[in-house]
């Protein structure tokens, strides 16, 4: 981890991890870009945020948007129909339910619309400052099979596995390094061994042919 500390450092930063410090780590737009961000391209999930957030930058105003218009806002991004509607529904829960603000707890967010665990662990981390989550997305699940910490078929057994594999301090900061090492140099396909700074301790699991060595 501290291999990876110094490797990501003058690499572009994940998309959430930019809007948290644009936005003063507010739990409410990073919950939104979270939302956005699913199976989407960074500078996509970063643009249609900020055009979002122009126009309504807190769930009361937010969920008084038509579901037509905040399609509008965040397009192109990845399902950006489920996902206006997902941030519309999440907005009036917030209002209706938690006194218009971000929930602090795994079980209270999980109960928002369009929120899974690697959402909820992620406002977790950026929002509430918390040091007891880890935030798994694909390429945290894909990174940590490759290097061989974990074994797993699923970003939740990922989590699970993760949180036994590695020492409790780290846990805060593995997705943004793996999130950023993975965009930048361990790509899903081809990615970059030889200008890999953690190969010497990496097993290279499921790399085969696919790599850059």
């Amino acid at each position: 981890m501290r291999s990876l500390a110094c490797a990501i450092t003058g690499l572009e930063l994940p998309a959430v991890e930019k809007i948290s410090e644009e936005q003063a780590e507010e739990p409410f737009q990073i919950l939104i870009a979270t939302l956005l961000s699913a199976r989407t391209q960074d500078a996509t999930t970063h643009a249609a945020s900020m055009r979002l957030f122009r126009v309504a930058r807190t769930p009361s105003t937010m969920a008084k948007l038509p579901v037509r218009q905040i399609e509008q806002l965040i397009y192109p991004v990845s399902f950006y129909r489920n996902k206006a509607r997902h941030v519309k529904a999440c907005c009036e829960m917030l209002v209706t339910r938690f006194n218009r603000r971000v929930p602090e707890t795994m079980d209270e967010l999980l109960m928002l619309p369009g929120v899974g665990r690697k959402t909820a662990n992620l406002v977790l981390i950026l929002g509430f400052r918390s040091r007891a989550n880890i935030c798994v997305d694909t390429h945290v699940h894909r990174i940590s099979n490759r290097l061989g910490w974990v074994a797993t078929r699923t970003p939740d057994e990922t989590e699970q596995a993760l949180y036994r594999a590695t020492d409790r301090r780290w846990w805060p900061y593995i997705n943004l390094y793996l999130v950023t090492w993975g965009q930048n140099v361990c790509r899903p396909l081809y990615p970059r061994c030889g200008d890999c700074m953690i190969r010497p301790e990496c097993r290279r699991i499921g790399v085969g042919r696919r790599s850059n060595s």
